[in-house]
């Protein structure tokens, strides 16, 4: 069972996605076609990420039809602009082994030269007129940012994908894009970000709360954070390359919150960010080159 959700393009997209962020690139294949066999259809990548070809290569090795599976992946700030941004949609799908994406982002603004970025967003809008992609996108774009963009574009993104767990639920970037049609997708959805990132006493994953919420259920808190997401109409992608875990991580539609426990993990919210401040992402200390294909 999964639960897809439909792009404001009305493209359709499993509402449970595989990312391999930080997935070293010769663990990526066999993570990717482990998730592939356990039941995903939705893989994330990126181009910062440097493991796309390894995210091609378990596709391949599946066996899955290309058709079956929802690809997503990221344009780096490096490759902003319009002719850039279009040369790194022929990087992205020669490492994937493909020659259609089913979504590209934005990987983050770029305050700092968001002229770069409003072009890099046009061309995205030539690479779906052109039926190369899908759906078009963003990611961790902030209310300020999604504003400006939508100053300039013809195509309203169809997805934001932003940091989202139980201790950052970033209330005003889901009404923002709540507001414009743009579907919601959390990174880090489990709060992965809180295990190793400094400034958090503790996980999400051992958060009373969230435990005894689990314990009611006869689910690991990871499957009840997954479960507040797609409850409430998000798309999330959770990372692992343990067989075990993958398969958990899927295995969540058996079981419903209620209100009032949907409720008591939103009111977890520590209003601390894991990942780096969107408007801090400048070339200078972000800019690095992607190989070609």
């Amino acid at each position: 069972m999964s639960i897809t959700l439909t792009l404001n393009n009305g493209t359709e997209m499993p509402a449970l996605g595989f990312g391999v962020f930080q997935t070293p690139p010769d663990e990526t294949a066999d993570a990717v076609a482990t998730a592939l066999a356990t039941g995903y259809r939705h893989i994330d990548t990126a181009a910062a990420y440097l493991n796309e070809r390894g995210v091609g290569e378990g596709l391949r090795r599946s066996g899955v039809a290309r058709s079956e599976v929802f690809l997503e992946t990221k344009v780096w700030i490096s490759d902003y602009g319009y002719d850039a941004t279009l040369h790194a949609f022929d990087k992205s799908v020669g490492k994937l082994g493909v020659d259609q994406l089913d979504l590209l982002i934005l990987h983050q603004p770029l305050p700092s030269r968001f002229d770069l970025t409003i072009e890099a967003y046009r061309a995205l809008e030539t690479l779906l007129a052109d039926g190369r992609v899908r759906a078009i996108g963003v990611s961790n774009f902030m209310p300020e940012h999604l504003e400006e963009l939508l100053g300039t574009a013809s195509v309203v993104p169809a997805l934001n994908q932003v940091e989202v767990h139980p201790y950052f639920s970033q209330p005003e970037v889901l009404a923002a894009n709540a507001e414009h049609g743009i579907l919601t997708q959390a990174w880090s959805p489990i709060g992965g970000i809180t295990f190793y990132r400094e400034g958090y006493a503790g996980s999400t994953l051992d958060d009373p709360t969230i435990t005894g919420i689990a314990d009611e259920h006869g689910r690991s808190p990871a499957q009840v954070m997954l479960r507040w997401h797609l409850q409430q109409g998000r798309s999330a992608i959770p990372k692992s390359t343990n067989p075990t875990r993958i398969a958990e991580n899927l295995d969540v539609f058996g079981f419903e919150l209620s209100e009032a426990e949907l409720a008591a993990i939103t009111a977890l919210d520590r209003g601390v960010r894991g990942g780096p401040d969107p408007a801090a992402i400048t070339l200078e200390t972000f800019g690095r080159p992607i190989p070609e294909a």
